[in-house]
Order: C-alpha cells, then structure tokens, then sequence
C-alpha cells in the first residue's frame, strides 16, 4: 500500500500488512523447498521398494563373483 507525504496512515495496518506479504514469501519459499505431499512421496517409496524386490527376485543367485558360468 503506497502512501503519498501527508496521508495519514494506521502504523498497526502497515505492520500487519507487512507481516502477512512476508509470511507469504516464506510460504512459497517452502513450498518449493519441500515439494511433493505426503501421500505421493509414499507412493514413490513404495513403488521404488516394489521394484528393488522385483530385480532381486530374479538375480541369479547362488554363484560366486569367481566361479565360472557351466556350459
């Protein structure tokens, strides 16, 4: 709120005003820095984990890293 010399003004309005534009800065300063909700980092975890288990169920297991394949 721009005030011209001599408008009388209400100090406690300003403040105020001025305390709720930075509040709202740091908002969407969190918002960016914290990102996805809840929920969908959840779903990410679980479908990664989901995956890993899917690819380790079907590594060969049982041989060693120096044995050599039979055949």
């Amino acid at each position: 709120m721009r005030c011209k010399l001599g408008d009388v003004i209400s100090l406690h309005r300003e403040r105020k005003v001025r305390t709720r534009r930075a509040e709202q800065a740091k908002a969407e300063e969190n918002r960016v820095r914290f990102g996805r909700p809840r929920a969908e980092r959840d779903i990410t975890s679980k479908t990664l984990e989901r995956q890993r288990r899917l690819l380790e169920g079907h590594a060969l297991t049982g041989r060693e890293e120096n044995e050599k394949p039979r055949g």
